[in-house]
């Protein structure tokens, strides 16, 4: 756990840096087990969920990217932990829910893979499944700017735009009468969860544009 809290203290401390970043709302965050859902627009990413809390947070990567020599290294010492496909999507929630058991937050990408653009892709189930299977809340959070550092509007090389992280209130989990997890109740959460990624994304860009009546 030392050795997390070095790396993350040069990691999320470049980040702060070299993108002025600012994270509002950073109250919000639970002191258990919690599925944390961010918005999905960067590598960067990682890092910037990173500074939303002192305490280690883990998320899921490919098998491969861990026996790549250093990058393996670093992100096993940033929380990550690998994840095997076992013919189904099973693998990946098994070891997720022993991180959540365990205590420990756990970052899932409700959007799946990197989007681009202003709206929220419709969302995949395994965010809101997770919670509910664990009995965890969701704390969503929006990020503003990351997405433009990569995709600098000359198209010829990265930007150093400022990053604004709005943290959402947690969305505890509803009560349920059974083990199981129905389908109709994670398409509820999901649909509501995606309206409040919404927002705090559309929060956190007007805090960084600096719109009136907002404070920069």
């Amino acid at each position: 756990m030392s050795f997390y809290r070095v790396m993350r203290f040069f990691v999320v401390g470049y980040v702060r840096v070299v993108y002025r970043v600012r994270v509002i709302g950073r109250e919000h965050a639970p002191s258990g087990p919690y599925v944390i859902a961010p918005t999905h627009r960067s590598m960067l990413d990682i890092p910037l969920v990173g500074a939303i809390t002192t305490r280690r947070i883990r998320f899921m990567g490919k098998q491969s990217l861990f026996r790549v020599p250093v990058l393996g290294s670093v992100f096993t010492a940033l929380g990550g932990y690998a994840v095997a496909r076992d013919g189904s999507d099973f693998g990946p929630v098994r070891e997720s829910l022993k991180m959540l058991a365990a205590g420990e937050p756990v970052v899932v990408y409700p959007e799946g893979t990197r989007q681009h653009g202003p709206e929220i892709a419709p969302l995949q189930p395994g965010a809101v499944y997770l919670a509910l299977k664990a009995n965890v809340p969701i704390l969503p959070v929006g990020i503003a700017g990351a997405e433009e550092t990569f995709r600098h509007p000359t198209g010829r090389f990265w930007g150093f735009g400022r990053i604004v992280v709005v943290v959402g209130e947690p969305i505890p989990p509803p009560a349920r009468g059974s083990s199981v997890v129905k389908r109709a109740l994670v398409d509820d959460l999901a649909a509501d969860l995606r309206v409040t990624l919404q927002r705090l994304r559309d929060e956190a860009y007007r805090i960084r544009d600096g719109a009136p009546g907002v404070k920069p």
